[in-house]
């Protein structure tokens, strides 16, 4: 039985240990702050109560495997999830187009895409995320499923096969955007683009590949959390608790401890010491003090500075939710995009006469001007009928509450990792160059978002419990 010490307890960090105590190890999670799930958190307010992070789980067949693999009971009889169909809702109202497309149905989004912009529109869709599908299937292994190779140049090109139409496309792959442009077109192509951007990924500088994302979704489907997202970070923090893992919160960690050139515990910012014969950071790298990073400080960051991050309104609305309401809708404006939720769930809201209603939009560095809660308001009156009307009251939740909550620096959110771009789109890997040093969570191999975060779980117990040579789930 190892002593293992891990550093945070966000939803990547969780799932780490849960799968580290059911292999036989006494693991103990320090966070700095007083709570579980990191970016998973909950505003409550006049009995409303809005998910301060991902209001949607894509991929739950990461948190199926999780229960799975450490207990008896499995994730649905520990939380009570909904696939989300409609799946989504667009809005173009610079192209006059409000179109719902179906969950998990190809035919549906063909039907419906082809009534809203065309005949040929589904068609051209579907063309584009079955060039997708082959990137997903080429990548799906090396970037998602297996710890990172040290050779990477296989993902460091770009594995979109897209279409040849002209002399650019032979001095190098498009970008997202030249893809959605050139093989979608006018309000399509835009729906594409806004997909990716709602991730916190530019169209115009990821690669092809990032047409992953939306194919991941229409393929999956997307689901929420009855009770909100939080309700998940409390069952896998629970799950943690049976399991017999420790938390220590308000333990913030100054430095990992190093004896015999391998990792050896952490001192704590009140001055005492923790012994341990492996250490994961589930936290942001970059926030170890720079003693303790196996690396150059400057080699860390993987997207270089300014990194996205975003603005949320939680909005409290007189009046009951319609019937047949749509739970996300994204609306497209020009240089913006809007994600508003209004999940039908009783534990949003004091009543069925009230409704919770959250809004969002990635924002960076000097985006105040574009991305304020007046605009947001504005973009969301598009969605929400007679939202001025009906809007009790807001609270904004900004990239410096984000921060606050988890320490990321300016607020940022991390995106999943991709595939090409020269590999610049990649995260470091879950182990470092000091022996018994892991890294887990959003800004580790395999990036960001839920399913990304759980993932490195089960990458990270493997390398510690099978060691070098694990290669992976078969």
């Amino acid at each position: 039985m190892a002593r293992i010490a891990v550093i945070g307890a966000g939803m990547g960090a969780m799932a780490t240990a849960a799968r580290l105590a059911v292999a036989g190890h006494r693991v103990t999670v320090y966070e700095r702050g007083t709570t579980y799930g990191g970016a998973v958190g909950r505003y409550e307010r006049e009995g409303f109560a809005f998910d301060t992070g991902p209001g949607l789980l894509h991929l739950p067949a990461v948190y199926r495997d999780l229960f799975v693999k450490t207990g008896k009971r499995p994730l649905e009889t520990c939380v009570d999830m909904a696939q989300a169909d409609p799946a989504v809702r667009h809005l173009l109202p610079h192209h006059g187009v409000d179109v719902a497309l179906p969950g998990a149905s190809r035919g549906g989004v063909a039907a419906a895409l082809d009534g809203a912009f065309g005949p040929g529109a589904g068609e051209r869709w579907n063309a584009v995320l079955g060039r997708a599908r082959d990137a997903w299937d080429a990548t799906r292994r090396p970037l998602l499923e297996e710890p990172l190779p040290a050779d990477r140049r296989a993902l460091a090109a770009d594995p979109y096969p897209a279409l040849r139409r002209s002399g650019l496309l032979r001095r190098r792959p498009p970008t997202l955007a030249e893809v959605a442009g050139r093989e979608l077109g006018g309000g399509l192509g835009e729906l594409l683009a806004g997909r990716v951007r709602a991730y916190g990924i530019d169209p115009g500088r990821a690669p092809g590949s990032a047409a992953v994302l939306p194919y991941m979704e229409q393929t999956f489907g997307s689901w929420y959390v009855r009770g909100g997202m939080r309700a998940l970070a409390t069952a896998v923090h629970e799950r943690c608790r049976e399991r017999k893992v420790e938390f220590v919160f308000g333990a913030e960690v100054r430095e990992v401890r190093t004896a015999g050139g391998r990792a050896a515990g952490l001192l704590l910012a009140d001055g005492s010491e923790v012994a341990a014969d492996s250490v994961v950071c589930g936290i942001d790298p970059r926030l170890l003090p720079a003693a303790s990073l196996p690396w150059p400080r400057e080699a860390v960051p993987v997207r270089g500075p300014g990194l996205p991050s975003r603005l949320s309104l939680f909005l409290a609305l007189r009046g009951a939710r319609p019937p047949g309401t749509v739970h996300r809708t994204l609306v497209h404006s020009p240089g913006l995009d809007v994600t508003v939720l209004r999940p039908d769930d009783p534990a949003t809201r004091p009543d069925a006469d009230h409704e919770a209603v959250t809004v969002s939009a990635v924002c960076g560095p000097g985006d105040t001007a574009a991305v304020s809660p007046d605009r947001l308001l504005e973009l969301a009156g598009q969605a929400v009928p007679g939202l001025r009307e009906r809007l009790l009251w807001h609270e904004a939740h900004t990239p410096a509450d984000i921060e606050a909550a988890t320490g990321a620096p300016g607020g940022a959110v991390p995106a999943p990792a991709l595939a090409g771009a020269g590999g610049r789109l990649l995260y470091p890997a879950n182990t470092t160059a000091v022996p018994g040093l892991y890294l887990a969570g959003g800004w580790a191999h395999p990036g960001g978002g839920l399913a990304h975060a759980g993932m490195t779980g089960a990458l990270v117990a493997g390398l510690i419990v099978e060691g070098a040579e694990f290669r992976g789930s078969q």
